[in-house]
Parts: C-alpha cells; structure tokens; sequence
C-alpha cells in the first residue's frame, strides 16, 4: 500500500481523519504516515479491527442494495470515505440504473479522490460538508439538484455518528436529515460499540482518536437503537426479528458464519420511515 500522492491545500499531512484510517484498514491508497501510524496502533489495540472494517463496509454494500431492490431510486451517502471497491453507486446503479447518488465528507481528501465518480450522466456529485450542518448539505444546490424531496431517498450514515459527540446531539442531527425524507425513505446506519470488548482494548482503539481530525465516540446498543426512533426497523436477516444487529450478521445468507469479532464492533440497522 503506498500512501495518497496528491495533497489538496490546506489538509494537514501531520494529524490523522477517520476517512483516511479507514482507507488504510480497507488497503486503499489515499492516505498519509500519521493515518498509517494510527491504523497501526488501533490494530495493536484490537487486532480484528480489520475485519470491523471490512464487516462494515459489507453491510454497507448490502444494505445499499436491499434498499434499492425496495423501490428507492435515490441516495444520500454522508460520511462516505475515500472511493473503493464497490461504491455506493456501483451498488445501487445495477439495480437502479442511473440512480442519483450524492457522497458527503467533511475530509477534502475524500472530495478530490472522488471527482472521478462524477460522470457525464450527471447522476453524482460529491459534497464537502459537516454533517453537524444539516442545513449545508439538505440545502446544497448539487443535493438539491439531483435529489427529489417528495420522493423517498435511500440515507447512508455508514460509521460516521460515531464521530459525533453527545453534546452535539448525534439524534437530533439524524432526525434533522430523516424529516426531510419523504415517507417511504430508509435509513441506513452502523455505529461502533464497545459493549462486547475488553475495556483495555475499547480504550486503547478510542484514545487512537484523540489526536486525530474527530474524537470518537462508543455507544450502546440502546443508544444506537435511539436512531431509529420513529422509524420501522427491518429484520437483519431471514427469520429474525426487525432490530438492530452487527454488521456482519445483517443480510447475512448463513449468520453462524458471519458472527465474528470484528463484525461485534459496530451495530447497524436498516428502518423504513412511515
């Protein structure tokens, strides 16, 4: 893996971003030493964490796709990292051919690496924004010109909320993007967790942080259930029941197989608004 060749201005090289880690634990290329260096610790810490990363962009793909075959033509992919294998667009465009897709990611790196993604089609844009500004991104004359409001549209918060801390209330924030959603909309989200894990290696993860781009941030499965507050959940697989899952387990074809430590990392849930 050999580290981003283009640097955007104003990007400091020096302090990790969780877009870029995640690059890395996914063996991308965009990312820099300190975000190597981070990885690297996070791995000492909790060496599955590889595996978390790959369960959840798994569930990711999966879910994309479950929500596409259920009628939705649109989507909002916020916090959506750097670009790899299988997009969110190359996901739900086999299904939904030409579906508009709209990336958000508050890491300048994510938005020079993903130009490319824009196509002469004009089906994709991509975004860079805070998500703790709702109204910067629902308002966003690329968002608002692909996006139809009085249809239902496909929302993706794939790991992101965990960078949100509770005094900027991380549910309010998604109840702000899920209002503006037409009935019919899904909700699509995962989040980490350290309710399973030792507390050494919870904390030896957390700290990684610290001194990187966003702090982040462990919630319970109650709290993460809070997200989908008002919403339908559906079930994570064939035969259970509709609730909040890890993410290895949702869409799972055989679930004892899937069941793995580093997918016990991150809860996720897919919920229909009414």
């Amino acid at each position: 893996m050999d580290q981003a060749p283009q640097i955007p201005a104003g990007v400091d090289t020096n302090r990790p971003t969780p877009a870029r880690i995640y690059d890395y634990m996914l063996q991308g290329s965009n990312f820099f030493a300190a975000d190597r260096m981070a990885a690297e610790q996070i791995l000492k810490a909790a060496p599955e964490i590889r595996d978390a990363a790959w369960s959840n962009r798994g569930f990711h793909q999966r879910a994309a796709k479950w929500i596409a075959q259920h009628g939705v033509r649109q989507f909002v992919d916020i916090g959506s990292g750097l670009p790899t294998v299988g997009n969110t667009h190359e996901v739900v465009q086999k299904i939904v051919p030409a579906a508009p897709v709209v990336y958000v990611d508050s890491d300048p790196m994510v938005e020079l690496h993903s130009r490319a993604l824009i196509d002469s089609g004009g089906t994709i844009a991509v975004i860079c924004a805070d998500l703790r500004e709702p109204d910067s991104i629902l308002n966003h004359p690329e968002l608002r010109k692909l996006i139809d409001f009085g249809e239902p549209v496909g929302l993706l918060l794939t790991g992101v909320m965990m960078f949100v801390s509770d005094p900027s209330d991380p549910w309010g924030l998604v109840s702000t993007y899920v209002d503006a959603l037409a009935s019919g909309s899904y909700l699509s989200l995962s989040h980490l967790t350290d309710d399973y894990k030792p507390p050494a290696a919870a904390e030896g993860f957390r700290a990684v942080f610290d001194t990187a781009t966003e702090h982040m941030y462990f919630r319970s499965k109650a709290k993460v259930e809070r997200f989908f507050a008002g919403l339908e959940l559906v079930p994570p697989y064939p035969g259970a029941d509709p609730g909040v899952t890890f993410t290895g387990l949702w869409g799972a074809e055989d679930v004892e197989l899937a069941d793995s430590e580093g997918s016990r990392w991150l809860y996720c849930g897919v919920a229909r608004k009414p």
